[in-house]
């Protein structure tokens, strides 16, 4: 019997639409060690540690920024990766009251992604 969802993928699947899948799957490879591959007439499934964030085309849709918050190992070293990769700063890596160190930039293609490594446990009321 086939499942309601396919192995490997969550209930809630993040779908980037761009007029440059080959290009931002490439990023997202690049910046985050993301597995999957472009697909021709296809969404592109990829693996960005957990989740799977699927990549297509704007052919029956119009292309639409997102909007990312990502956990990584190492913020300082993303960040570079992403810039290095064609990404624009928006905000330099810096640690913030809750915990996590963060960066934030857009990738070429006007998507904005939020990278943070989580560094400290805070309780509700220290945050």
């Amino acid at each position: 019997m086939v499942k309601f969802q396919p192995d490997g993928w969550r209930t809630v699947t993040p779908r980037i639409v761009t007029d440059d899948v080959r290009g931002l799957v490439e990023f997202l490879k690049t910046v985050f060690d993301a597995t999957g591959e472009y697909r021709t007439g296809a969404p592109a499934g990829m693996k960005i540690g957990d989740p799977i964030v699927m990549v297509s085309g704007d052919g029956e849709r119009e292309a639409m920024p997102a909007f990312l918050y990502v956990y990584v190992e190492d913020t300082d070293e993303t960040y570079r990766r992403a810039i290095g990769a064609g990404g624009e700063s928006i905000e330099e890596p810096k640690d913030t009251p809750h915990g996590d160190r963060r960066a934030m930039m857009w990738d070429a293609r006007g998507n904005r992604w939020q990278i943070a490594t989580h560094r400290e446990d805070m309780s509700v009321n220290e945050i």
